[in-house]
């Protein structure tokens, strides 16, 4: 996995995280997180990872679940064992043959948010976060 602006960060396998991640780094999660991700870097959620929340990166590869809200700014590529629920935006979108895609999708450059007008929420349980 190619790293933007310092190491990668893991979550691995059989762990569960409650609560907002901040980095500028890559992310792979194989574990479970509730909570929020933002990072100026990629996110990968490996086939046996989960993300119930709200996600904002430059760049997603999904393997696993996801259900909340999605924002990369340039490429999500989707593979054939990805289940994504919920609300994505996206610049560029690859699926491959076999991904469950069950999402309100808006694509083109300029959809995700700006950094530094949005403040992640903690989210409640179950619930995604809400931007202010």
């Amino acid at each position: 996995m190619e790293t933007f602006g310092g190491q990668p960060n893991r979550i691995e396998k059989n762990t569960i995280i409650k609560g907002n991640i901040t980095s500028e780094a890559d992310f792979r999660i194989d574990g479970k997180l509730e909570g929020n991700v933002k990072t100026s870097g990629k996110v990968v959620i490996g086939k046996d990872g989960l993300i119930k929340g709200k996600v904002e990166c430059v760049n997603a590869d999904i393997e696993g679940s996801f259900n909340g809200e999605l924002f990369v700014s340039e490429l999500l590529s989707l593979k054939n064992s990805a289940r994504i629920e919920g609300t994505v935006n996206v610049a560029k979108l690859a699926v491959e043959p076999g991904a469950t895609f069950n999402a309100s999708c808006t694509m083109g450059k300029g959809t995700a948010p700006s950094t530094s007008t949005h403040k992640l929420q903690p989210s409640k349980v179950n619930e995604p976060a809400k931007v202010s």
